[in-house]
């Protein structure tokens, strides 16, 4: 690893640029992430910069269950971000459909089938505090070269 690979990586960690995509959700988990970029919880002074584009983005937070209209925007979003990349999955509804499962628009699988998730945050919805760890996980993983996405281009 050279010394500018190791900067990049210290810098994904202590400024982690997130990108958010509801995928179908109640917009619980949504509510549960605004607060992040309230004073009480300050996610900025982790260096956490949310996003609108995935383009320039480190990880996808991904909440609600998967539908079958959402899926190939998120197949999408995955694709247009820059390597390498993280996925937080908040809540259980991106793991099981949660209350929504059944329903004939919802996919029968976890968002885990569809693109590689590397945190998932339990909770429904879950708490602001496990969101923020959850995103410093990722970051976490991001520095440390171990998010699926980076062992998969590895093998």
């Amino acid at each position: 690893m050279t010394l500018l690979d190791r900067v990049l990586a210290v810098a994904r960690r202590r400024s982690p640029w997130v990108c958010r995509v509801n995928t179908g959700s109640c917009n619980g988990c949504d509510i549960e992430v605004t607060p992040l970029i309230s004073p009480r919880y300050d996610a900025e002074q982790l260096g956490v910069q949310f996003h609108g584009t995935p383009k320039h983005c480190d990880i996808l937070l991904v909440s609600g269950t998967l539908t079958a209209r959402s899926r190939a925007a998120v197949v999408s979003m995955w694709e247009q971000m820059p390597s390498p990349k993280a996925v937080v999955a908040l809540g259980s509804c991106p793991a099981s459909g949660n209350v929504f499962a059944g329903s004939p628009v919802v996919l029968g699988c976890s968002l885990d089938e569809v693109i590689p998730v590397d945190v998932w945050v339990p909770g429904c919805p879950p708490r602001p505090q496990a969101i923020l760890e959850g995103i410093a996980r990722a970051a976490a993983l991001l520095e440390a070269g171990k998010t699926r996405d980076q062992i998969g281009r590895a093998a």
